[in-house]
């Protein structure tokens, strides 16, 4: 059954402190210049594909199983994913010796859920309605352990909120921040940061067309339900934003970029050509909203979430296919 609930916006201590409590196991990731003509942009690049795990859902994972009670720890921890907070919560499950189970939807990649299974993890797959009704609810049904939610979680956003605070010490003078948008607990721990350190920076959420609640929502003003068709950016794109999360959302996002699947497409192998960067959908659709001249001109960091991309994907995209 859904409840009402209440989230907030981290606090600069707040996210002090989860660097504090996640170091060591989360990386600083590099601050990398794209050099090329980017529609008047200087492009940066974020990395957190470099991640031990390849993506951003370390931090977060981190930060919340870090805060546990070992005493509600008895059954171990699960969590609702596609697969890269999977990775996070099953990588910290590893480390603190305790069971890990992972609730993940049908169309989830296999690279991902054989990285989950390499860590230790269980994998539970269900259909993509079941899955979001778990992350909607909170509500894993007869999954043991406790649930580690891969958005609304305070300790998660903190956790998140601390590639803001790297950014901002790497490039002072940001002057927007391209975010890819799944759940929202991303774009609103890096938008919290920045607006308390940058607070004249742009932060922009990148959606896929095949799924873009925030687009529908902001026009909407409430958050509202679309419909989702899976396609290989698995890593964003719900059935809607989670009513919690709609008031962070507000406080920190100043507008939505939606791309195609096309340009998510090329975004990747501008990546590869230019960087040797290797990420995944969702991790490059911020540079593919960037390259389509939509995030202004000035300094643009584009958070690269991830890089877990199945390896026949990535041969089909760099010979210039669109899976």
């Amino acid at each position: 059954m859904s409840m009402e609930r209440t989230l907030r916006l981290p606090t600069l201590d707040d996210i002090s402190a989860a660097r504090r409590r996640i170091a060591g196991l989360a990386v600083r990731t590099p601050l990398l210049r794209l050099h090329g003509d980017f529609g008047g942009a200087d492009v940066w690049l974020k990395l957190e594909n470099l991640q031990p795990i390849g993506s951003f859902k370390l931090r977060g994972a981190g930060n919340a199983m870090r805060r546990l009670p070992a005493a509600i720890l008895t059954h171990g921890v699960c969590t609702a994913s596609a697969g890269n907070m999977a990775q996070g919560v099953a990588w910290c499950a590893r480390e603190m010796g305790v069971p890990c189970r992972v609730i993940v939807p049908d169309h989830a990649p296999r690279a991902k859920l054989d990285a989950v299974e390499r860590l230790g993890g269980e994998v539970i797959r269900v259909p993509f309605a079941d899955w979001w009704r778990v992350i909607e609810t909170h509500d894993p049904g007869d999954v043991p352990g406790t649930l580690v939610h891969p958005v609304e979680n305070d300790d998660v956003i903190a956790g998140n909120g601390t590639i803001g605070l790297e950014i901002v010490e790497d490039l002072p003078d940001v002057d927007a921040v391209m975010v890819p948008y799944g759940g929202g607990g991303l774009i609103s721990g890096i938008g919290a940061m920045l607006r308390a350190l940058r607070p004249s920076c742009r932060v922009l959420a990148a959606e896929v067309a095949t799924a873009a609640p925030l687009r529908a929502s902001l026009d909407a003003g409430t958050p509202v339900s679309i419909t989702h068709t899976p396609s290989f950016v698995d890593g964003i794109g719900g059935r809607g934003v989670l009513p919690a999360m709609w008031p962070l959302v507000r406080q920190t996002v100043d507008d939505s970029v939606v791309v195609g699947l096309d340009e998510v497409a090329e975004a990747i192998r501008v990546l590869v050509r230019h960087a040797r960067v290797v990420a995944e959908g969702a991790g490059a659709a911020s540079l593919a909203a960037v390259l389509g001249g939509r995030a202004g001109g000035g300094r643009v960091v584009c958070v690269v979430s991830g890089g877990n991309l199945d390896s026949s994907l990535l041969a089909r995209i760099l010979s210039g296919s669109l899976p």
